[in-house]
């Protein structure tokens, strides 16, 4: 069986991250790009779910020339081998279009179980995984904090405001993971040399058997028309306790629709 995980290349979050002035878009070029630290929880699980059941762990990136560092490093956690989603005309994609793209790289792998983590550190939209069941009409598992594989049956527990969860889906399925999954091992020196030898495959549009024209006249629904700085934090109320103030308080939550 084949578990492919998804991974992204970022720009460094410790560091100051700019958006073009032009474009609107994250700058990626010349700055510092890492593997999206979200990613290295489902990296990690899926390779815990391969080594108990003697699966391939497939790793997959959307992006860039540079986007292969990622793959390769998720290779050097463990991984066998890479799929590499790079072409031009994806630059700028929406969370729709990265979702149909990835789709299409699932299908072709031929994998039964994907991971990803529950959202991207640059993109924040946390619709991509779901997008992804939805066009492969997979059933979503989502949020686990822990996930096992039994048979033809995945299951994952979920917590929850109102408690916990464990839901259960056949394969194949696509599960997102949370931070607290696990501890994500550190690559070995043994295994960043064996990655260089793992086979990394490089796709672009049409070898996904995607038409190049309709992926671009989709995306072209969708565009940045401004940026603007968020709003600076106003001051907190003071209320001074003469007597009312568990009333003010009261009134305030009240207006906030909290009570």
């Amino acid at each position: 069986m084949k578990i492919v995980v998804f991974v992204k290349q970022i720009p460094d979050p410790s560091g100051a991250g700019a958006l073009d002035p032009t474009t609107h878009r994250l700058v990626r070029d010349g700055v510092e790009v890492v593997l999206d630290p979200g990613d290295s929880y489902g990296v990690e699980a899926a390779l815990q779910l391969a080594e108990s059941t003697a699966a391939e762990v497939v790793a997959v990136a959307m992006g860039g020339e540079r986007a292969g560092e990622v793959i390769r490093k998720a290779m050097a956690m463990g991984a066998g081998s890479g799929l590499h989603l790079c072409d031009d005309r994806l630059a700028g994609a929406d969370a729709l279009t990265t979702a149909r793209v990835l789709a299409a790289a699932v299908a072709k792998s031929g994998a039964e179980l994907v991971v990803a983590c529950t959202e991207s550190t640059d993109g924040y939209t946390g619709t991509v995984p779901a997008a992804v069941a939805e066009l492969l009409g997979w059933p979503s598992l989502t949020f686990a904090k822990q996930l096992e594989l039994n048979g033809r049956m995945v299951r994952i527990h979920r917590q929850t405001p109102a408690g916990h969860d464990v839901v259960e889906a056949e394969l194949p399925s696509v599960v997102t993971v949370t931070g607290g999954i696990n501890e994500p091992r550190y690559p070995t020196l043994k295994g960043i040399m064996g990655a260089k030898a793992k086979p990394l495959e490089k796709l672009d549009l049409v070898e996904l058997g995607l038409d190049p024209a309709r992926i671009q006249e989709e995306m072209s629904h969708q565009r940045v028309a401004a940026v603007a700085a968020a709003p600076q934090r106003q001051a907190g109320r003071l209320v001074e306790d003469d007597g009312s103030a568990a009333k003010v308080i009261a009134d305030y939550l009240a207006e906030l629709k909290v009570i």
